[in-house]
């Protein structure tokens, strides 16, 4: 089990998709986001969530990420936030998104 303060560590913000590219290096398939955290600034991440998002889909949606984790280098990519999302019964990646629009960078909690 962890404690409070070690969930509160943990700094999950919403965030709008702005840019969507396939990442052809990655070793599993996989799109690069830039996403709009507002106050908090933009940060790209790795998302393998091409089974049930297309790149067209993806652009203007909200969804939910930790951003306080040290970039992480996958291929030739840095990737700065992760991503989050829950897998289906078929391992398939489904974003966690706010139940309504909300400003960009607010914390969830």
């Amino acid at each position: 089990m962890i404690s409070w303060d070690d969930f509160e560590k943990i700094e999950m913000r919403i965030g709008t998709i702005l840019e969507v590219q396939p990442f052809e290096k990655a070793k599993k398939p996989a799109y690069q986001l830039l996403i709009d955290f507002g106050a908090a600034g933009t940060k790209k991440s790795s998302a393998q969530i091409t089974a049930l998002y297309s790149a067209a889909t993806l652009q203007g949606k909200q969804v939910v990420a930790v951003v306080n984790f040290p970039p992480k280098q996958i291929a030739d990519f840095f990737s700065e936030c992760l991503v989050l999302g829950v897998y289906n019964e078929n391992n398939e990646v489904v974003l966690l998104q706010p139940g309504k629009e909300v400003t960009n960078g607010c914390r969830v909690g």
